[in-house]
């Protein structure tokens, strides 16, 4: 992940995700912090834009996968073209939401949706999600709209991108599989595959590291509690040090085989640790996210 202090270069954010997830809103809302917002850019006009003199105010493009020139690989490549530019400071803004939200809300604006073809709202949302699946792996950001008002989104996007400075560090702790690959955002990583694995326990298997009975489970390990002492202690070692170096954001990735059980379990208890000490924190559970958010069979 770029470092958001770099003075070298404006940054470039790219915001896309689902219709109905928020886009519009967190582009005003980067526009309200000083960006340049432009959305709905076709992609062929991104190099054009770019390629004029060095950005002095950072940038904001809304990528709408409804555009005519739009296709997920030459968007990734494109992307990766930025990304190779030393002198290029870009970043990939997935805003993400469950199948149910985004029903609800176009049910509520009465809109068809953009994706739907005369079909169902349920049918068109399913099809922009799974052609939207490989753009929200490369994301450097995954925020889930889900539960958010509008007001709630933009003071998400005050903290990833708004303030800078030690008082305004948000800590970000998410819960990972392996299996699906390590978190591009990730500073920290710590590998929980070692403890007991709740998997194998016919009863707990369908509940998740949220649950009290799996959370007994993995604490009654007995490596546990120096494991998590130590993931403790060095993370409350580094934080005031990255807090004073200027960094506005510290994401921190927990994985385990399947990302549902011991993962969750040491994020849940990791966040509230870190909320107590008065840190601001965001959690985040990848898988269990990404369950949710697939479409209805």
């Amino acid at each position: 992940m770029n470092d958001m202090t770099n003075p070298v270069s404006a940054p470039l954010v790219f915001i896309t995700g689902p219709a109905g997830a928020g886009r519009g809103t967190a582009l005003n809302a980067l526009e309200d912090m000083g960006f340049e917002a432009i959305d709905n850019i076709p992609l062929s006009l991104v190099p054009q834009l770019l390629s004029g003199q060095t950005a002095m105010r950072p940038l904001a493009l809304g990528i709408d996968p409804r555009t005519r020139d739009f296709g997920v690989d030459a968007f990734l490549d494109m992307l990766e073209s930025i990304a190779r530019d030393a002198t290029q400071w870009v970043e990939l803004l997935y805003l993400d939401c469950g199948t149910p939200t985004l029903l609800r809300r176009f049910s509520e604006t009465r809109r068809r949706h953009p994706m739907s073809d005369g079909e169902s709202a349920a049918e068109g949302i399913g099809r922009e999600i799974a052609l939207l699946a490989p753009i929200r792996q490369r994301a450097d950001y995954l925020i889930d709209t889900s539960e958010m008002s509008p007001h709630d989104l933009r003071a998400a996007m005050g903290r990833w991108f708004g303030i800078t400075g030690s008082s305004a560090m948000t800590v970000t702790v998410l819960s990972f599989s392996y299996k699906r690959g390590l978190p591009p955002e990730a500073d920290l990583v710590f590998d929980c595959r070692f403890l007991r694995n709740p998997h194998w326990q016919p009863d707990l298997r369908p509940l998740d590291g949220r649950d009290l009975r799996v959370a007994d489970h993995v604490r009654e390990d007995p490596r546990f509690a120096d494991f998590f002492a130590r993931v403790r202690g060095l993370v409350e070692l580094m934080l005031p040090a990255c807090a004073e170096e200027g960094k506005a954001t510290l994401n921190i990735a927990i994985g385990c085989t399947g990302g549902r059980h011991r993962s969750v379990m040491v994020t849940e208890k990791l966040s509230q640790t870190l909320a107590d000490q008065g840190w601001r924190v965001s959690k985040r559970h990848r898988e269990l996210q990404q369950d949710a958010a697939l479409p209805p069979v």
